[in-house]
């Protein structure tokens, strides 16, 4: 492992918990001094180590599958600040798209798998879209049964 994912793994790990763990209160008073990456996050105002950390945090997030693990570790390894930003802002979703289809196959490929929950995934793959695929997999299968 290169030294620099090294420190960017400690750091995320480092990080972590003060930011899942932190109360409201807490978060309102660290607010003005903490900058998190958050979808929408401008990009383009930040610098490669930002954008580093961002993908970072990426990779530390169980749901990250195969392919954006793939893509995320590439980035570090020769990524340019133009790369790193176009993924974050594009290429992250469509990876996690894919990942999430894939998950859904293995879904429906299970053989003790309900015949409503076969229905609910097939709908979620028809309608294609990265938040239809991510919502059927965070909420959608659960509500089935």
């Amino acid at each position: 492992m290169r030294p620099t994912r090294v420190i960017l793994a400690v750091a995320a790990g480092a990080l972590a918990p003060a930011l899942l763990l932190a109360t409201p209160s807490m978060a309102a008073s660290l607010a003005p001094a903490v900058t998190v990456a958050t979808a929408g996050a401008p990009y383009d105002e930040m610098g490669a180590d930002d954008l580093r950390v961002a993908i970072a945090r990426i990779l530390a997030d169980p749901d990250s599958g195969r392919r954006v693990i793939r893509e995320a570790n590439a980035l570090l390894d020769s990524g340019t600040v133009e790369e790193m930003r176009a993924w974050l802002e594009t290429g992250h979703r469509l990876a996690q798209a894919e990942d999430d289809r894939v998950a859904i196959a293995r879904l429906l490929s299970d053989p003790n798998s309900s015949d409503a929950l076969r229905a609910a995934a097939g709908a979620a793959l028809d309608d294609g879209t990265p938040e239809a695929l991510r919502h059927f997999l965070e909420v959608g299968r659960y509500e089935v049964g």
